[in-house]
């Protein structure tokens, strides 16, 4: 909190923060006759839209005290915003004001009491913020006079030209509100200033603090950064830098290994290391937190006291707790896998220091940029467009061009190719994009798309202004930038240049992509959405990048985080760290037996059925390819001393926090040619060929390959064996392979014991039934597996006995398809064993997720709560895997995020979690059925079924038989907490999803329609277009509001709000609801 006083001496404590556009009509409040007369009239969410600063003071009520807002260019059409350096260097004494240091004010707003008081706070703060900026002109085409307050913080630049432009034009300088500090050589006489800062950081150094002092020399200096006689910080350095370890530990060769220029060529010819490093080293840094913000002060002293060194260096071991604000203007490094122990490397080379110019390519640039990219990756495409550019400024579909160019001392560093974007419609149906913009305020010729992007390791930290000023250059006002996901090895001939991607990672924010409605649109016709947003694209990853992002760093995150387990928990974990707009996670690595999952469709592979959770095109719209290292191999061991992660090819993972979610997988039952036991020991033996046991799409795209190519041509059986749901989605892609349903054996074993349930629905069962029996498929009930009999050692295997009720039953099979008892895998067992990590069947947690280990935490039906909750029956396996994932990653995330409380409410580590999603299985069942069955979390009990309330009731329309059947039942309030599906046509998944949870009321009057007689199929009713705006990503916000009326409103409820917020709501999503009518449209 701040205090600013007004002119009367009154006092308020304000909060000084930037803008949101929730403060708009706060804002809009403060607007007067003298800010219009230097200002004009200002839109004020196309100010804080299009501002690339905007700072708001708010006092403990919310209430907006004053608000400014700062652009890169001056205020209305006085000059191309490209070209106002020039103008202002040619009309004022304005030499030292660059795109590099300056900012423009576009509004200054107030309370008359407090303008003074506001001005200079706000200045302080943007000065701050902005490290490098020296200058804030006000320069205006409007001449009327500045108010008072303004008057005394800025100061008329003078004029060159008479008469010159009709104009307002002053300066605000750094050095009236946050000068740079005293830099200089540290002496004995500082120890007192330093050992208050030291006391609060509780350095166990401090009293080693005298002789660091002392001990300092040439090569070993000390510096003090002085604020009003006050020693305000401390950093020590040295020139004695290792570079042998340094190029072993790090990759340095962007930086010429560290070595002198005129030593490189010598030491890689002799083959030694240099004995003259180009680096100076910070070896420690201490400054006082109110001071933090111009540590970078430092570093134009740190090279003029070494003007013949080119780099700054500084080593910070992982995990660091707090990186500080010194380190955003470094380049980061992570260490090799050898090294230890693990750190990261900060550089800052002399030639960042002063930023870079950026200006329009031209065609004399070619040979410079050949030599920039030569060598990349898809560096071809680049320098197509760019001869594109050059010839027509048009690229060969016909779409506008604009590539830019940074330079440094007359070197080109860096290029940036745009295109028009011509999906703008596509891309706001598709992505939240409205999370960070608001779409209406920006038209279509300023939106752009990032195509390629080329900037040195040098420059790297300042891609920040490298899009700021591009965006100013282009006159564009937000950058788009696609991933698209490489397919087993494949390059997706839609992808751009991008070098290094670390530059979009750090600058644009990720973009999470919406849920979509699946239209009917034949039967819509001429009512049905665009076609440019429902015809599908190649799916991609969507990073945007605007003005007001330019000028907001993200928090980095160097802590290294490991999650072993691609399944659905660990994904939806990783996508939630990866999509939060201002975290940069640095270390982010997966541990996944097959690698990174999304190479394969569900409905193209088959086998398995599915939780609809992450389809291959969901994956291939999330940032986890770019932001997370996918690391191929099992964990084989946990060390929790050094905190490794062994995996089975020999690699050691470091890690800060462990999450294991490795979920349960169905296991080789056991050796060949011995008889089995119900509780035997795991096998981990050699597996003949033909013993499949599936566990994700990579194992069954496998096995789909191994089937075509040694089974379906032959006369062999299928022997399929299990419990549950996957059995008979197993056999029906068995069936779809051509396999005759005479050559497949189902063997189910008894129900009960534990087991999940095979189909919940009696009908559903009775139909699959049928379809077996129509198919030929032989089903031999009650049977336990016995033994597997075969050719010896990895031989394939040539039978496989049971034992059943009516006797011994011994089966010929060509393939065995294992599908039984699924359980924790042998590896991951044995890991968390072996390290002490506590395990009961399952790895015992608590409800935070954390184990006995604080470093290490377990999510998904790998787990179980600790038996002091005396809640046996529940377990992450009774809900949704993905808000387990995502509950898991808001435990973690204050760890990380200094915007959220680090400590967790006391009651929550005593009561378990509730989670509301719903339970989801689907897939393809015999007969070609497509099933779908929703419903709520339950617990799981040792015998018998949930239990059903009195009150339930169950609308069923269609019948199994015929390939229609729909189940859908209402809980005691109404809501819908269980469907079940059952179609020959392809089912909107999607659509069906929303429908859990909600009132029948809200469903059209879904429980007295039904009774009526007046609802004969569920498919149809729920196909019509008053269901569309149900299926709606942000109907949910809608029912908020809704709630919040009904909540708020203590009158009679004439439905005049609830009327009007729906046509808020169907107005604002009118391009993917053009089916409703709205007001005004008639």
């Amino acid at each position: 909190m701040r205090t600013v006083t007004s002119e009367g001496g009154r006092q308020q404590a304000v909060v000084v923060r930037r803008s949101e556009s929730a403060d708009a009509r706060g804002i809009d409040g403060l607007i007067g006759p003298s800010a219009v007369a230097v200002f004009g009239r200002v839109n004020v969410i196309h100010l804080l839209e299009k501002a690339n600063l905007a700072v708001t003071l708010a006092n403990e009520r919310e209430d907006i005290v004053a608000h400014a807002s700062f652009f890169d260019h001056p205020v209305g059409g006085l000059v191309d915003q490209a070209h106002w350096e020039p103008f202002l260097q040619k009309h004022f004494s304005a030499k030292t004001c660059t795109p590099w240091n300056t900012l423009f004010l576009h509004i200054f707003l107030a309370q008359p009491d407090f303008a003074a008081s506001c001005i200079k706070e706000i200045m302080r703060a943007v000065f701050n913020a902005v490290t490098e900026l020296q200058n804030v002109c006000l320069v205006s085409p409007n001449v009327g006079r500045l108010e008072a307050a303004l008057e005394e913080v800025f100061e008329p630049l003078r004029r060159r030209t008479d008469p010159g432009p009709r104009c307002l034009a002053f300066v605000c300088c750094r050095e009236e509100h946050s000068p740079q500090l005293l830099i200089r050589p540290a002496r004995v006489e500082d120890h007192d200033d330093i050992m208050h800062i030291n006391a609060e950081r509780e350095d166990p150094r401090a009293p080693l603090l005298v002789e660091m002092l002392e001990a300092q020399d040439e090569k070993n200096p000390a510096l003090v950064c002085e604020s009003d006689g006050f020693a305000a910080g401390l950093m020590r350095l040295s020139t004695a830098v290792d570079v042998t370890r340094l190029n072993a530990d790090f990759e340095c060769d962007d930086f010429g290994g560290f070595c002198r220029r005129e030593d490189a060529e010598e030491t890689q010819s002799a083959g030694r290391s240099s004995e003259n490093p180009n680096a100076v080293c910070i070896q420690d840094f201490i400054i006082h937190k109110n001071y933090a913000a111009r540590s970078v002060d430092f570093i134009p002293y740190i090279f003029n006291l070494f003007p013949d060194l080119d780099f700054c260096i500084v080593s910070v071991p992982k995990p660091c707790p707090k990186l500080p604000l010194l380190l955003q203007s470094f380049l980061r490094r992570t260490s090799r896998a050898s090294s230890w122990p693990p750190q990261d490397l900060y550089v800052l080379p002399r030639a960042g220091l002063s930023g870079v110019e950026v200006r329009s390519a031209v065609a004399a640039d070619r040979p410079a940029l050949c030599d920039l990219v030569k060598g990349l990756r898809l560096s071809e495409a680049l320098l197509q467009d760019l001869d594109c550019f050059y010839e027509s400024r048009r690229d060969p579909g016909g779409v506008a061009l604009q590539a830019f160019v940074a330079q440094h001392g007359g070197q080109l560093v860096g290029t940036l190719i745009l295109r028009d974007e011509q999906d703008a419609e596509y891309i706001c149906a598709r992505y939240n994009i409205e999370n960070f913009i608001y779409f209406s305020h920006h038209r279509r010729e300023e939106l752009a798309l990032m195509r390629h992007l080329v900037l040195k390791s040098c420059f790297q930290h300042l891609g920040r202004h490298l899009f700021k000023e591009v965006l100013r250059l282009a006159h564009r006002s937000c950058l788009f930038h696609r991933t698209y996901p490489c397919i087993q090895g494949q390059e997706h001939t839609l992808n751009s240049c991008v070098h290094p991607l670390d530059v979009v990672l750090d600058g644009a924010v990720p973009v999470r992509p919406r849920r979509q409605i699946l239209y009917p649109l034949e039967q819509l016709g001429t009512n049905g959405p665009s076609r440019r947003i429902t015809e599908d694209q190649a799916p991609f990853a969507l990073s945007l990048i605007s003005r007001k992002l330019t000028l907001e760093p993200k928090v980095a995150v160097n802590a290294r985080i490991v999650v072993v387990g691609a399944s659905d928990t660990g994904l939806s974990f990783l996508e939630v760290l990866c999509l939060c707009p201002h975290l940069r996670f640095h270390s982010l690595t997966l541990l996944s037996t097959h690698g990174f999952p999304g190479d394969h469709e569900h409905d193209d592979v088959g086998f398995l059925s599915t939780s609809h959770a992450y389809s291959r095109r969901d994956l291939a719209q999330l940032p986890l390819r770019s932001c997370v290292a996918t690391v191929t191999g099992k964990m084989v061991g946990i060390n929790r001393k050094s905190k490794l992660v062994l995996v089975s090819d020999g690699v050691k993972l470091p890690y800060d926090h462990l999450v294991l979610c490795t979920g349960l997988q169905y296991q080789v039952p056991g050796p060949p040619g011995v008889d089995l036991q119900p509780n035997c020991s795991r096998y981990t033996g050699p597996v003949p060929a033909n013993l499949l046991t599936l566990n994700d799409l990579q194992d069954c795209a496998a096995a789909r390959r191994w089937l075509l190519s040694n089974f379906v041509e032959l006369e062999d059986n299928a022997v399929v064996y299990g419990d549950g749901i996957d059995v008979f989605t197993a056999t029906e892609t068995l069936l779809r392979l051509g396999v005759r349903g005479g050559r497949i054996h189902l063997v189910l074993p008894p129900p009960g014991g534990g087991a999940a349930p095979r189909l919940v629905d009696p009908v559903v069962e009775r139909a699959v039934a049928a379809a077996l029996r129509e198919a030929q498929v032989q089903v031999h009930r009650r049977c336990l597996l016995t033994r597997m009999d075969g050719g010896g050692d990895e031989a394939p295997l040539t039978s496989v006995s049971f034992a059943s009720e009516g006797g011994p039953l011994r089966l010929q099979c060509g393939v065995f398809i294992h599908l039984s008892n699924k359980g924790v895998d042998y590896d991951a067992f044995r890991s968390i064993n072996s390290c002490f990590l506590p395990f009961d069947g399952r790895l015992v947690i608590d409800a935070t997720f954390r184990t006995c280990d604080p470093c290490v935490s377990g999510a998904g039906p790998l787990t179980k709560f600790s038996r002091r909750y005396h809640a046996d029956e529940w377990s992450h396996g009774n809900f949704d895997s993905r808000e387990v994932g995502r509950d898991l990653a808001a435990t973690l995330l204050p760890r990380f995020d200094p915007t959220l409380q680090p400590e967790a409410p006391p009651e929550r580590g005593r009561l378990l979690p509730l989670y509301k999603q719903a339970k989801i299985r689907g897939g393809r069942l015999p007969g070609g059925l497509n099933y779908l069955h929703v419903t709520k979390p339950s617990p799981s009990y040792a015998a018998g079924p949930p239990v059903t309330h009195l009150q339930d009731s169950g609308i069923v329309t269609g019948r199994a038989e015929t390939g229609n059947y729909f189940s859908l039942r209402l809980d005691r309030y109404d809501l819908v907490d269980e469907l079940t599906c059952l179609s020959l046509e392809p089912l909107p998944f999607s659509n069906y999803l929303c429908l859990f949870g909600k009132h029948q009321q809200l469903l059209g009057q879904l429980s007295s329609r039904y009774r009526q007689g007046l609802i004969h199929d569920l498919y149809s009713f729920f196909r019509q277009s008053w269901c569309l705006a149900i299926y709606h990503d942000r109907f949910s916000d809608f029912e908020q509001e809704l709630q919040q009326i009904n909540a708020e409103d203590e009158r009679p409820r004439d439905g005049a709000a609830v009327r009007s917020s729906a046509a808020r709501f169907l107005s604002y999503n009118r391009n993917l609801l053009p089916m409703f009518a709205r007001p005004g449209l008639l």
